[in-house]
């Protein structure tokens, strides 16, 4: 059988959504959008959310560019289609959390000139109908912590307190916003990434400074969180003797 005919869980959408969005792309990520939605366990305001970074849904669209995932998530959004929101418990996580406006949708048709079948279908809200869906075979890809997903993804609140014990021990505290972004990202890679390694590799980091005070200054925190924790030091176990060392050719 070829490699490009379909045995992998494939992306699904209706074709009468395209037509109204006038994009099968945008159709695509709104109903990618509406399947985590149903899924989701965080509801804020009555309404059920979803957060994601635009390059971890960029993920789930591989033959579009980032930029342009994220053109589009803000065209839903600018249609009022898509409601942004922040409910992040760190204030410098500009993570975006989003939910469909599904009134909004319902009255597409009538906006844009277009037919969108919604009868016999619920929303996420109890409010109504929502989109037709069919997603049975759509992948589990997405940063939001659900028992579908992956152990590697910690929950909001874990990551952020996990984060904020390493970053309290480590010596230069520029650039945090940054190396929240990074941690977080290499956290929910794996779920062998933990706090236990970075603390190992503090400890060895740590010693190297003390061992070069002289010379060497520790890098801001949004370098070393930024995967050079794996970097290797030569780190002495001797004590260090006092007074110059010079070299005899000996």
């Amino acid at each position: 059988m070829g490699n490009l005919l379909i045995s992998e869980p494939p992306l699904q959408v209706l074709p009468s959504l395209a037509i109204a969005l006038n994009s099968v792309d945008k159709a695509i990520i709104l109903q990618q959008m509406h399947y985590w939605i149903t899924r989701s366990s965080n509801v804020k305001d009555n309404y059920k959310w979803v957060y994601n970074s635009v390059s971890e849904w960029h993920k789930q669209f591989p033959w579009l560019s980032e930029k342009t995932v994220q053109r589009y998530l803000k065209d839903l959004e600018n249609h009022g289609l898509l409601i942004t929101g922040n409910y992040n418990k760190a204030k410098f996580d500009r993570t975006k959390w989003y939910r469909i406006n599904y009134e909004a949708l319902d009255s597409l048709g009538a906006t844009w000139g277009r037919a969108v079948p919604t009868n016999g279908t619920d929303n996420p809200n109890s409010k109504g109908p929502g989109v037709i869906t069919n997603t049975n075979r759509i992948p589990e890809i997405t940063s939001e912590t659900t028992k579908e997903n992956s152990a590697a993804a910690a929950a909001p609140s874990s990551i952020e307190s996990d984060f904020e014990e390493i970053w309290s021990a480590y010596p230069n505290k520029k650039g945090k916003k940054q190396a929240f972004n990074h941690y977080k990202y290499w956290r929910k890679k794996s779920a062998k990434h933990s706090n236990d390694y970075l603390f190992n590799q503090l400890k060895l980091y740590k010693q190297y400074i003390s061992q070069n005070k002289d010379w060497y200054r520790p890098m801001d925190g949004s370098t070393w969180f930024n995967g050079r924790f794996d970097d290797e030091y030569q780190v002495s176990t001797e004590q260090k003797h006092e007074g110059r060392e010079y070299w005899t050719g000996g």
